[in-house]
């Protein structure tokens, strides 16, 4: 009899937790991919490396920049406009992000700066 109080508080305890962590956590910050220019998708490249090689092939024009168009279509994957994503990581060229909704959802990749709002 002295232990039942003692379960009882534990019982009450337990029964808190479990409904607890029943409840979703708050809602996580999403961000929104954007077009800039005369876009009209928003490449997410496989990691920033590959995304600064072609940036920089694109930037030498001629010849090397038409490569660096090329490579840029077979690299990167082409997204929607105002396709939402989680930023996991962001440093001052852009970001790498997991899409959260729509057809390419769970995705990872590195997109540029200008493109995550």
């Amino acid at each position: 009899m002295k232990y039942l109080p003692m379960i009882f508080v534990l019982g009450t305890l337990f029964t808190m937790a479990i409904i607890g962590c029943q409840q979703p956590v708050g809602p996580v910050l999403t961000h929104k991919l954007v077009v800039t220019g005369n876009q009209h998708a928003v490449p997410m490249y496989p990691d920033e490396q590959t995304y600064l090689h072609t940036s920089h092939e694109k930037q030498e024009g001629g010849v090397v920049g038409v490569v660096g168009d090329v490579k840029q279509n077979l690299a990167a994957k082409q997204l929607d406009d105002q396709t939402p994503v989680q930023v996991v990581t962001s440093d001052d060229n852009g970001a790498v992000v997991t899409v959260t909704d729509g057809p390419m959802k769970g995705a990872t990749g590195f997109v540029p700066k200008q493109n995550v709002d």
